[in-house]
C-alpha cells in the first residue's frame, strides 16, 4: 500500500514515516497542504495520512483539494485519515465536511497503527477490485458485442461531443456509413454462425485500418463503430478531404482483401462493401443532415455496383 503522510514537523513524519516503512508500507512524504496535493496528482497514493494545522495550505483545505481532483476521475476516492492532538468535536465535524474519513493520534501505540493500516490495505484493495469491476463494466457498456467495435450509444456519445468540438473550432469533420454487399444473401446461403464470422472479420478490418490511421498521424480521434446489422460507421473529426477520401478507399481495399468467399455477391464473388460519406469543411449546423447525406451516398454506391465508395 502507497501512503501519502504529510506533516510539517520533521520529527512526526521521520517517525511515524519510520513506523510505517518498518510494517513494510511505501511511504511518499510532503511538508504541507499544497504540496501534499501536488504529491496526491502525481504520485496516487492509496491512503492519506495528513496533519491539520500546517503553512500554506492546511490540512482541511488539502483535503478538498483532493476531493475536487477525485471529483474529475471516474471511480475515484482515496482514504483521507487525519494525524491530531486534539480530537474535538468541531474538528471531527470540520474534518467530515472538508472530505476526510477518520481521525488518528498522532502518539498511537504500535498495536492500534498497524491495525488501522491493516484496514487501510484492505479497503484499498477492495477499492482497487471495484475500479477494475466498474472499468469493465463501463467498456462492456460501450462495445458491440459481437463484432468488438464501439456499439451505437457509445458512437451517439462521441459523435456529439466532436461534432460540438468540431462546430464551435469551425473544423473539418468527416463521416463514413458502410454496409456489407448483399449480406442477407450471405446469411441465407452460408448459415448466421458464418454471417456473425463475417461480420467479425469486417470489423476487424475496418478497425485495423481507422487505428492505423490513428497511429500514423493521418487522423487524430477516428472512430469505428457497429451501426446496426451489417451498418458500420466511421467518425472523423478534423480530417482533410484527401485523408477522408483514402480513408475510404483503404477500408473498401480491406475488406476485398480478406477475400472471404460469397457466391451469392455475383458481382464480385467475395465479401465486399459499399461506402457512402459526407464531409464538411467547416463542422457547422445538424449533424443529423451529415448522415443523411452520407446514408443518401451508401444508396448511390450500390446503385453503381456495390464494392465501392461514394462520397459526393
Amino acid at each position: 500500500m502507497k501512503i501519502l503522510l504529510v506533516d510539517d514537523s520533521r520529527a512526526v513524519a521521520a517517525v511515524m514515516g519510520a513506523r510505517l516503512s518498518g510494517a513494510g508500507y511505501e511511504v511518499i512524504l510532503a511538508e504541507n497542504g499544497k504540496v501534499a496535493v501536488e504529491q496526491f496528482r502525481a504520485s496516487a497514493p492509496d491512503l492519506v495520512l495528513m496533519d491539520i494545522e500546517m503553512p500554506v495550505m492546511n490540512g482541511f483545505q488539502a483535503a478538498q483539494a483532493i476531493r475536487e481532483l477525485e471529483a474529475t476521475g471516474e471511480w475515484a476516492w482515496t482514504p483521507i485519515i487525519f494525524l491530531t492532538a486534539s480530537d474535538t468535536p468541531e474538528n471531527l465535524v470540520t474534518a467530515i465536511e472538508a472530505g476526510g474519513d477518520d481521525f488518528i493520534a498522532k502518539i498511537l501505540p504500535e498495536a492500534v497503527l498497524e491495525a488501522k493500516m491493516k484496514a487501510m490495505a484492505r479497503i484499498a484493495r477492495l477499492r482497487d477490485q471495484l475500479s477494475a469491476a466498474n472499468r469493465k463494466l463501463t467498456e462492456q457498456a460501450s462495445q458491440d458485442g459481437l463484432t468488438g467495435l464501439c456499439n451505437r450509444r457509445y458512437m451517439d456519445l462521441r459523435l456529439d461531443s466532436q461534432w460540438a468540438g468540431c462546430c464551435d473550432a469551425r473544423e473539418p469533420f468527416g463521416l463514413l456509413m458502410l454496409d456489407v454487399d448483399h449480406f442477407k444473401k450471405y446469411n441465407d446461403h452460408y448459415g448466421h454462425q458464418a454471417g456473425d464470422d463475417c461480420l467479425k472479420a469486417v470489423a476487424r478490418a475496418i478497425s485495423e485500418t481507422v487505428e492505423a490511421a490513428n497511429v500514423r498521424g493521418d487522423v487524430h480521434g477516428a472512430l469505428a463503430a457497429r451501426y446496426g446489422g451489417e451498418e458500420f460507421a466511421v467518425l472523423m473529426p478534423r480530417c482533410t478531404r484527401d485523408t477522408f477520401r483514402a480513408l475510404a478507399d483503404a477500408i473498401c481495399t480491406a475488406i476485398r482483401t480478406l477475400a472471404i468467399p460469397h457466391e451469392r455477391n455475383a458481382e464480385w464473388g467475395i465479401v465486399t462493401a459499399s461506402v457512402g460519406g459526407a464531409y464538411a469543411a467547416q463542422a457547422d449546423g445538424r449533424v443529423a443532415l451529415r448522415f443523411r447525406e452520407a446514408d443518401a451516398n451508401l444508396y448511390r454506391a450500390k446503385d453503381l455496383g456495390r464494392n465501392r465508395a461514394v462520397l459526393d
